[in-house]
């Protein structure tokens, strides 16, 4: 990529947020001054839409973002979901069976309503869910598969979420995506074909920018379809190594404003 970007898709956890999810208000600034020239940016992140009023917040203005790892494209002017992708009741059975197949003590969680609320069985472990008023338990667990999600959510006691991960990307192959975006041994699962790049690449074509023009910034493995997808790709210097081995050029940390940084270089705002 020679050129300036012609459109700027970052991670928000461990990217874009510091370690106690706040945003600076430089990181801020220089996004809206970005944005304000012209240039678009989208938040590309795991997270639920729920979940997304910390960072809007914390913005001069609300961003684009896709959503849930590819699955939904959002529009938070207009609060409308301009794309889903759902794991559809009769896929989420087979992906549910494998998996009790494959990892006997499973717990399972499904974003449901296009993200907006949250279905778990009674022992899934709830983390940063617990005390969301989106989210409920399910006694029976075919009531967890019977509507359309958009992300599966597997958790099974404390595990290496990489092995955890690679063992049920095994099990679910040529069926869904599995992928993490965490170190507690969170797996979240997609759709065949649904990642961060599908998502991105949608929208991206929605308002003609093309991928070579397209400048990313992630951390973690769920990010790695996008950052191959993109022109040109940047790590934060804390993202894990999966992301390290794939990245054009590594910034500094996320607690540092390693984005901000990064993009005062490219476009000359500070």
């Amino acid at each position: 990529m020679d050129a300036t970007p012609g459109l700027i898709a970052t991670d928000i956890d461990g990217t874009l947020l510091h370690d106690d999810r706040t945003l600076s208000a430089h990181t801020a600034t220089v996004l809206a001054r970005i944005s304000a020239r012209g240039t678009p940016v989208v938040l590309v992140t795991g997270r639920p839409i729920r979940w997304l009023r910390l960072v809007y917040d914390q913005l001069a203005e609300p961003l684009p973002a896709v959503c849930a790892n590819g699955a939904v494209v959002y529009d938070p002017v207009d609060d409308q979901v301009l794309r889903a992708d759902p794991l559809a009741p009769e896929l989420l059975a087979e992906v549910a069976q494998r998996l009790r197949a494959e990892v006997p003590d499973v717990s399972l969680a499904a974003e449901i309503v296009d993200s907006r609320e949250m279905r778990h069985e009674a022992h899934y472990p709830l983390r940063w869910e617990a005390g969301d008023a989106a989210t409920r338990v399910v006694q029976n667990p075919a009531e967890l598969l019977s509507v359309p999600a958009v992300k599966l959510l597997a958790r099974a006691g404390e595990q290496d979420p990489d092995r955890f991960t690679e063992l049920i990307s095994a099990a679910l192959a040529g069926l869904a995506e599995a992928t993490h975006s965490s170190n507690s041994g969170l797996v979240e699962i997609s759709a065949a074909g649904v990642t961060k790049a599908a998502g991105l690449a949608w929208y991206c074509h929605r308002i003609g920018v093309d991928a070579a023009d397209v400048l990313a910034f992630g951390d973690m493995p769920n990010d790695v379809p996008m950052l191959t997808w993109a022109g040109r790709a940047v790590a934060v210097a804390n993202a894990h190594p999966a992301v390290l081995a794939i990245a054009d050029e590594v910034t500094s940390t996320n607690s540092t404003d390693g984005v901000a940084a990064y993009l005062e270089k490219v476009f000359g705002v500070d």
